[in-house]
């Protein structure tokens, strides 16, 4: 599964953030020279104010309906953006900021009421930094936004949360959606669409694969393999990382040694599959465990280590063994810990690594993670 989060009118949420006062005030954002609206609050779109529009045309309807002009501040809107993406990393491992105010999560493999996740998610993000957010969570990344559409667009059913979960709710969610605006369409795309009648979404998925190619390329054949709810627009590779760090802060407090390595269990596992991901092995492993520092009622308690491989690895199966000897020593009972993690660096390309002449990774967990990569790409994490 996966979740795309969009902040609401982002660049006028930002505004308000730091004015208060603004809310439910009509505001328009303009474009560095003052000259074209490149954002709207909601209140502004309700009077017609278009998007693009050139400011000075508007003026006096700005006047008569109280219109609040803001020029665009992108030192602001960069440093609020940074903290929401923060904030949403904490959800997942794999993330994908998609633009400054977008980002895909991948929840794959996470065992959770998808509703509820994008409802702590909408109200966490709320309350740390003012902006608001709608969450959309679907089998695919096509799936996702237009999951998240329903979210915007029904605030008072969905409170900013949708799931589209079933077969039944991906065709019902396509059945209303209109296939301009479908993500990544277009409107060339569309007027092709339109002249063969397909008005909707759900109607672009039974076109034939064979025309969607011929006339949208691979593009557009992806888009429709996506939207029948087959994942085939994959989260987009960044450059590969000197350093993965898997983290979390447990919602409630985790007080045994088993529980704790439960949770770094997993937090290793994911770490592992990004470092195979990018074909990288590492040297060292870092591990962190931390009681809550808030609560005025117990002592404070933060303890890291920090282990040095005796060979380089990205078995899952060694590191979480290094990982589970690691939290040994820093382990102290009879305490409630509130956050945990494994940070992963010192990274050798898998390709070039020579081995010790004493000390070596088992040969035979590299193939064994390729099998398990691979059965957990088509079927979304089967096998931990």
């Amino acid at each position: 599964m996966y979740s795309l989060i969009d902040c609401n009118n982002f660049y006028a949420s930002c505004e308000r953030v730091f004015n208060p006062s603004l809310r439910n005030i009509p505001i328009v954002v303009l474009s560095n020279n003052d000259g074209c609206v490149i954002a709207r609050s909601n209140e502004a779109k309700a009077l017609g104010i278009p998007m693009g529009a050139v400011a000075f045309q508007y003026q006096h309807l700005f006047r008569r309906h109280g219109v609040k002009v803001f020029s665009a501040n992108f030192h602001l809107y960069g440093d609020m953006s940074h903290r929401v993406m923060n904030i949403l990393s904490t959800y997942s491992p794999v993330s994908e900021i998609y633009s400054i105010d977008e980002c895909f999560l991948s929840l794959h493999g996470m065992k959770v009421n998808y509703h509820e996740y994008g409802l702590d998610m909408v109200r966490k993000v709320k309350k740390w930094t003012g902006i608001p957010v709608c969450v959309g969570t679907a089998p695919t990344k096509a799936l996702a936004k237009v999951a998240n559409r329903i979210a915007k667009k029904f605030p008072d059913i969905t409170h900013g949360s949708y799931a589209i979960d079933s077969e039944e709710k991906r065709i019902k969610a396509l059945k209303w959606l209109s296939v301009e605006d479908v993500w990544g369409v277009g409107r060339q795309n569309a007027k092709k669409l339109f002249a063969i009648g397909v008005k909707k979404a759900y109607d672009f998925t039974l076109l034939p694969e064979s025309w969607v190619l011929k006339h949208m390329t691979i593009v557009g054949l992806r888009l429709q393999r996506d939207l029948k709810g087959i994942p085939t627009i994959e989260m987009e590779e960044e450059e590969k990382k000197q350093s993965i760090a898997t983290t979390r802060s447990f919602s409630d407090d985790v007080n045994t040694f088993d529980e704790l390595k439960e949770r770094l269990t997993a937090y290793t596992t994911a770490a592992a599959e990004k470092l195979r991901a990018q074909n990288s092995l590492c040297h060292t492993m870092n591990l962190f465990v931390e009681t809550n520092r808030f609560k005025e009622t117990e002592t404070y308690y933060y303890k890291s280590i920090q282990l040095k491989l005796p060979f380089a690895t990205s078995s899952t199966i060694e590191m979480v063994a290094f990982a589970v000897m690691g939290l040994k020593h820093i382990y102290r009972p009879h305490l409630h810990y509130k956050k945990a993690g494994v940070i992963l660096s010192k990274f050798v390309d898998a390709d070039c690594y020579q081995p010790s002449l004493f000390f070596n990774s088992d040969p035979r967990h590299k193939e064994l993670m390729k099998v398990i990569d691979k059965i957990n790409a088509t079927n979304h994490n089967a096998v931990r």
